[in-house]
């Protein structure tokens, strides 16, 4: 996919990711005025990495290079091993159950915020193919999507593209993203701290950034989670090569608290089904089946959903307001 996104970012929203200096515009990309690094700009889209010479101690370097390899493993599946057409366009023309599984996903993950979007600066972590960048979209937030991998950052150009919608590409580090503190309204992530060695790496800056609110979506540490493994139902290792880091709330909650926020909405619910929707999600979005399911899937949540393998939370900045970087 070689379009060149329309509307790349104004250097004014940009940080360095080293030294979180203003980056100027340069022949070659980006180019911090305080450490000199240059980021290019590749089809419209910035790309603000880091590099592994960055560390200046042995084990620090050891660090890096550690996450270096799993971030490369990571892009590579992701710039080279997806069904590109499938993840543009994904959750359109798929069963209407799996449409409503991350609408239901979605709901769950604004619960509280819903007033906040229109007009809002929203900051998507880890946001792959921009599916989730489509629908905060929809609310009324001008969005910026962020990932690792250069690919997924072109199908979320894609995506915006065909769609018409206002989202801006970016490929950084959830762990060093560049972007200054409480510089964003909302930052969200879904199924992507999961990633990480230490989630709590990238929560941390989430937080940083977050003037307002963050909005969080991983899979939880759950007993019926175990059972799912077991049985094949859930992955303990992604197609990515990646180990699959499962969050507990308390930790969570504690964590963003330390950090400023009000746990707004805390949920704990069970959702399962593959990534490629199957003949079975086919069969249970025909009509008349389709509003019996979720019917039984939001009784199901009622009833146990606190053990569930889905964790959604979000958080408020105590008294905090964030600058409106973009005009609606």
């Amino acid at each position: 996919m070689s379009a060149v996104c329309e509307s790349p970012f104004a250097p004014a929203l940009l940080v360095c990711p080293r030294c979180h200096a203003r980056p100027t515009s340069a022949a070659d990309g980006l180019r911090c005025g305080k450490c000199g690094k240059v980021y290019p700009i590749v089809d419209g889209i910035p790309v603000l990495l880091l590099d592994v010479q960055a560390a200046e101690h042995d084990e620090l370097h050891e660090h890096h290079h550690t996450r270096a390899a799993r971030n490369q493993q990571q892009t590579q599946f992701f710039d080279h091993q997806v069904d590109v057409e499938f993840e543009v366009t994904r959750p359109h023309g798929t069963p209407a159950l799996y449409r409503w599984y991350y609408e239901e996903k979605f709901r769950i993950s604004i619960a509280g915020l819903e007033a906040m979007l229109p007009g809002a600066t929203v900051l998507t972590v880890c946001g792959g193919s921009g599916m989730d960048a489509e629908f905060l979209a929809l609310r009324g937030a001008r969005v910026i999507a962020s990932d690792l991998s250069l690919g997924a950052m072109r199908r979320t150009c894609e995506r915006a593209r065909r769609y018409n919608l206002p989202i801006e590409p970016l490929v950084a580090d959830v762990t060093k993203l560049p972007f200054a503190d409480r510089s964003i309204d909302l930052v969200y992530v879904h199924d992507g701290l999961h990633h990480l060695e230490d989630p709590f790496e990238g929560l941390r800056e989430m937080t940083r950034v977050a003037g307002r609110a963050v909005s969080l979506t991983e899979p939880a540490d759950a007993w019926a989670t175990k059972i799912a493994v077991h049985l094949g139902l859930s992955m303990e290792w992604e197609e990515a090569g990646n180990r699959v880091a499962r969050m507990k709330e308390k930790p969570i909650g504690d964590f963003l608290r330390s950090q400023g926020f009000i746990i707004g909405n805390s949920s704990r619910y069970a959702m399962y089904y593959k990534h490629h929707p199957g003949r079975f999600i086919a069969w249970l979005s025909k009509p008349g089946v389709l509003e019996v399911t979720r019917k039984a899937v939001r009784l199901g949540n009622a009833l146990i959903g606190r053990f569930g393998n889905r964790l959604g939370m979000t958080a408020v900045r105590d008294g905090a307001t964030a600058p409106r970087l973009f005009s609606a």
